[in-house]
């Protein structure tokens, strides 16, 4: 732009570019000094002064004034002559007409995915995520995980003055922990890294719910992930138990109840930091769920409030499911394999002094029907009330095809007995695995035993081969 010519003439500054006087044929290559010869010898014209393409003109030596031939205008100056590809049209100009004129420029689409949401640090994780993806296609896959991989991390600095501010932050850092180690898990679980990308650079929904710690937790657009803000001794714990978890992972070949991990980052938005854990969604994807468990054998604190009650689709907890007269209906086979993957997991956290987890379940009545939602429905037409399943969807199916096909892409879900008296679907999983039993829990331990008196057997803080005895046999209570 030259003094701001090109926003008020829509003139572009560029080569080859011929602007022509049409008062008195004055041409001129440069738009400032087009614009002072309108100012000062046609101070009150109001003709439009269009630019031409010297290109498509007629030299012409021989002639040296203005003359018209074929309907087309020549331009001289004292040097040399243009002819004019266009026709005069100063007449239909001064009568109204308009004039409809080719346009020179080409429409330019976008070519790179914007990140926008609502609120700054999920555009930065959706960027962080799809740069992180990129990265990792340009990386070989090593043969095997060496201890070096569980200490990298990736790291990036983005500094933006007045640039892409309306998407995005200007200044933010995002810091993907392991990346190779949480690739390698993604291959166990069949998550495709484009996939996986995909789902995460759509628009995140936040959850109504919240953690018990007041973590907030987002869903993805396709439900399949779970993202949860942790705290930072959190990510301590996953770097202290990620070797061995890895290699039980690997052990089991991904065959496990405990939650699976796909990707943890920082994100520094404002000078905050806030860490990000990818998981597995526990929960259908595409079933409406009508019951939601969360059951840790414990008996003390263990009752929704009369608030979450009020939810569509609250969470309730072991009091509930024990008041409720409850039963999960595997049948014997069934629960067999379930509650001998269980007690390898469980075993598996008494091994790193784990406790305070719980065993999520999440019911969807066949006999009831509703589903979550159409698989080829847009982001867009989703809200925050269909996320729990409190919402069924129009067109909904018979009860008899409705869980045929639960088991192709969700691995925690398992059907009622074909002898129970509910036609059910169970989703199944352990959640909140990071709790360490360390010098804080046992003086919680101390102090949580006073308070209970005689109901300290069933307090959640204990040691944690008590707590592993105690969660399975609840478990195995209550299972049929």
């Amino acid at each position: 732009k030259v003094h701001g010519l090109s926003h008020k003439f829509g003139y572009k500054t560029r080569r080859n570019k011929l602007y022509v006087c049409e008062d008195c044929g004055h041409t001129s290559i440069d738009p400032a000094n087009h614009y002072g010869h309108i100012k000062v010898m046609h101070p009150y014209s109001s003709l439009i002064h269009r630019q031409y393409d010297r290109r498509q003109f007629k030299f012409d030596s021989n002639t040296s004034s203005t003359s018209s031939s074929n309907n087309n205008t020549l331009i001289s100056t004292s040097e040399r002559s243009f002819s004019s590809p266009f026709k005069n049209d100063r007449s239909k100009l001064m009568d109204g007409h308009k004039i409809k004129t080719k346009s020179k420029f080409k429409v330019r689409h976008q070519k790179h995915k914007l990140f926008r949401a609502n609120e700054p640090l999920l555009s930065v994780l959706m960027w962080g995520v799809n740069f992180s993806i990129h990265e990792l296609e340009n990386v070989n896959i090593p043969v095997m995980l060496l201890p070096e991989h569980f200490k990298a991390y990736v790291k990036i600095r983005i500094d933006n003055q007045n640039f892409n501010k309306e998407v995005m932050p200007s200044h933010f850092k995002v810091k993907e922990y392991c990346p190779l180690v949480f690739r390698a898990f993604r291959e166990y679980w069949k998550i495709h890294d484009s996939r996986f990308r995909d789902s995460l650079t759509e628009p995140l929904i936040p959850l109504s719910e919240t953690t018990k710690s007041n973590l907030t937790l987002y869903q993805s657009s396709d439900r399949r992930f779970i993202l949860k803000c942790i705290a930072k001794e959190d990510v301590e714990q996953i770097h202290n138990i990620l070797p061995e978890y890895h290699r039980y992972i690997v052990e089991t070949q991904g065959d496990t109840l405990l939650p699976h991990f796909y990707a943890l980052y920082r994100l520094t938005v404002d000078d905050k930091e806030s860490y990000v854990l990818v998981m597995r969604n526990v929960l259908s994807t595409k079933y409406k769920i009508h019951y939601k468990y969360d059951v840790k054998g414990s008996t003390v604190d263990r009752s929704a409030t009369d608030k979450e009650k009020l939810n569509p689709c609250p969470t309730l907890k072991d009091n509930d499911f024990i008041e409720g007269k409850r039963t999960i209906d595997l049948g014997s086979e069934q629960k067999k394999i379930f509650m001998e993957r269980l007690k390898r997991d469980v075993n598996f956290l008494v091994s790193q002094h784990k406790m305070d987890y719980s065993l999520l379940i999440g019911i969807h009545d066949l006999d009831q029907g509703g589903i979550e939602r159409d698989q080829t429905t847009s982001s867009g037409d989703m809200n925050t009330s269909d996320l729990s399943g409190n919402e069924s969807s129009e067109g909904s199916e018979s009860p008899a095809q409705i869980g045929d096909d639960y088991s192709s892409d969700e691995p925690f879900t398992m059907r009622s007995s074909e002898a129970s008296s509910r036609r059910e679907l169970y989703n199944l999983g352990v959640i909140d695995i990071l709790t360490y039993y360390g010098m804080k829990k046992k003086s919680a331990h101390v102090a949580k035993t006073k308070l209970s008196g005689s109901d300290a057997d069933g307090i959640s803080t204990v040691r944690p081969e008590i707590y592993a005895r105690r969660f399975l046999d609840f478990i195995d209570r209550n299972f049929t």
